[in-house]
């Protein structure tokens, strides 16, 4: 909360101002070829996944399926024509729904902000429309900081879910006690990922910081991490490169809905809800799903975490007991 409100202070200032233009800078290029870069990082996301095979979405969820694997690779074929860029969106989407056969839908709940953000933005890119296509890049920005909020959650929710990584390799937790540092990661992510919805440094900040992050992990776990992360990665980029100085996260579509986003009493009031609208809608679907059942009998040996160095993320559990997960 206290850099949020720094990094909004010095936002108005010239300092402000000068590591804006530094950061216009540093990404014009990539930001000059935004599209290509976004279509091109979606297009190698499903190669890589078709390689790696067995999976849907990214490589936590495991299938059978042999033909999956080609969908994927029919995706990433279709990314590169503004023609049959929807066509892409549809099979991204329709993977998600097809996974609904061998996992639990609050289970993919985290996926689906990611999976919808990514199948607008190759929708809106490929429109002819210049009002819906200028507003591709929002979409994905809020998708992202969705996906990020409510996965952070599950660090609330289910904390021994992490406990074999933390044990496997114990540096993560920088000398914390484990559930000293578990929430905390939960907090940082949720609030970096609600800052991609704020005024311009600070989304732009937050991204740079969730990337520092994200490419840390690369280290400890492999270039399958890599890969599971790399659509949220490459929008990130985007989000950081983009020199767009308007504070309007939500005012493009509610312009009198909300207070004035540079304004520093609407950070806490805006955080509030956000954990608020999320928490209620984390723990209410979960009472819907599991009829409020918190049974942690099953759960510690279903860790999201295995100790396999080629899945660290990947969940050991038979479809039929994903009930839990």
């Amino acid at each position: 909360m206290a850099f949020f409100l720094a990094t909004l202070v010095v936002e108005r200032t010239f300092v402000g101002r000068g590591i804006q233009s530094g950061l216009d800078r540093v990404s014009a290029p990539l930001w000059s070829r935004a599209d290509d870069f976004m279509r091109v990082s979606i297009g190698g996301f499903f190669v890589a996944i078709f390689a790696v095979g067995g999976v849907y979405l990214t490589p936590d969820l495991k299938t059978d399926y042999e033909v999956i694997s080609w969908a994927q690779l029919l995706i990433a074929m279709c990314v590169f024509s503004r023609r049959t860029m929807p066509i892409a969106a549809a099979g991204i989407i329709t993977l998600w729904v097809v996974a609904l056969r061998e996992y639990d839908l609050f289970h993919l709940l985290d996926y689906l902000a990611l999976g919808v953000a990514v199948a607008a933005y190759l929708v809106m890119a490929s429109s002819h429309d210049g009002k819906w296509r200028a507003r591709r890049f929002l979409v994905l920005r809020w998708g992202i900081a969705i996906a990020l909020m409510w996965s952070s959650l599950e660090k609330f929710a289910y904390p021994d879910w992490f406990y074999p990584l933390v044990e496997e390799k114990p540096f993560l937790t920088f000398g914390m006690p484990r559930d000293v540092f578990i929430p905390m990661a939960g907090v940082a992510e949720f609030t970096m990922g609600f800052g991609l919805l704020w005024t311009p440094l600070v989304r732009r900040l937050s991204a740079v910081a969730l990337l520092a992050i994200f490419f840390t992990a690369v280290y400890p776990f492999g270039r399958i991490d890599l890969v599971g992360h790399a659509l949220i990665m490459a929008a990130l980029f985007l989000v950081a490169a983009n020199p767009c100085r308007e504070a309007k996260a939500v005012a493009v579509t509610m312009p009198n809905a909300l207070p004035r986003f540079g304004s520093l009493a609407s950070v806490p009031a805006g955080l509030a809800v956000a954990l608020v609208v999320l928490v209620s809608g984390y723990w209410g679907l979960h009472g819907v799903f599991y009829s409020a059942g918190y049974d942690t009998g099953q759960q510690t040996e279903l860790s999201t975490h295995s100790h396999s160095r080629e899945y660290p993320h990947g969940p050991q559990a038979k479809p039929e007991n994903h009930s839990h997960h």
